[in-house]
């Protein structure tokens, strides 16, 4: 079955350039400011968007994207409403790829039959659920796959060539490389080597593969897309909203601006990366 994901990665390989994904937090810093932005990421250039699932423990993300889980807690964000911000993008845009991205807990009290068949009635179309390796594949992963989901897996630095294969198996959409060894937004990737790695993992599979953690500026983008299929940024789009917020913590007439500014600034990295580099192939090859 042919997904949202896959209709959209195909369509970017024939333009010739990357993907620009982007990553907010569902329900921050409140329910109504997070789908204002949802809805603005597309039209500032967003290709693929991940939507956190707020999460108490999130052990692999840094303190940009942790406070940005709290702040949703906080205002009273839960299962319910993240698949209800799902579904109210959804009335008006049937296009863009959604992944829902965080952790297992919350999944798991919500109950995994419930929530695959809510999350594909509500339109979401691929699950990154970072602490559930392969060895736990019949647990999430293979009923998410049969509900028709795809499943996005995380290959790190440290995924050597023997791992690499299982953590591919049932991998679909495409495969998410973590650009450096931590946490999210703790450093900038070191753009050669994540070229290498981009190589080395396109050697066991035919799927996209996207590079996030780490990446912040439109010349990050610009560097990495020259190689990668895609282009995940997540921590400074959450540090945009918390930046705009005003001294009581609540969103300002700023906020979503701000978040569509930088996706329009990163877009344009992406965008002017692959471009250049057809135009380089074109200029070895007249």
């Amino acid at each position: 079955m042919t997904t949202r994901i896959d209709r959209r990665f195909a369509a970017l390989k024939d333009e010739g350039r990357a993907a620009l994904v982007t990553f907010t937090m569902a329900g921050d810093p409140d329910y109504h400011c997070a789908l204002a932005i949802l809805k603005a990421l597309p039209q500032a250039g967003a290709d693929v968007i991940e939507l956190g699932m707020p999460f108490t423990d999130p052990m692999a993300d840094g303190p940009a994207i942790q406070a940005a889980g709290l702040r949703a807690l906080h205002a009273g964000q839960n299962m319910e409403k993240t698949l209800g911000l799902v579904r109210e993008f959804r009335a008006g845009d049937a296009a863009t790829p959604l992944v829902l991205m965080g952790y297992y807990n919350p999944i798991y009290i919500y109950g995994v039959e419930r929530f695959l068949a809510d999350a594909k009635s509500a339109g979401v179309d691929g699950l990154i659920v970072v602490d559930l390796p392969p060895e736990e594949d019949a647990e999430l992963c293979l009923p998410a796959l049969k509900a028709g989901l795809n499943f996005i897996r995380l290959a790190t630095p440290t995924t050597d060539d023997k791992r690499l294969p299982v953590v591919l198996k049932n991998t679909s959409g495409f495969v998410y490389y973590v650009s450096i060894t931590g946490i999210t937004g703790a450093a900038a990737p070191d753009t050669s080597k994540v070229a290498e790695a981009v190589k080395r993992i396109k050697r066991h599979t035919e799927l996209p593969v996207c590079v996030g953690f780490g990446v912040r500026t439109a010349e990050h983008a610009r560097a990495i897309a020259q190689g990668a299929d895609g282009i995940v940024v997540g921590s400074a789009l959450v540090e945009a909203v918390r930046k705009s917020l005003g001294a009581d913590g609540r969103h300002t007439p700023a906020t979503v601006a701000a978040v569509a500014d930088l996706v329009r600034t990163l877009a344009a990295g992406v965008r002017g990366a692959r471009h250049s580099a057809v135009r380089a192939a074109r200029a070895r090859n007249p």
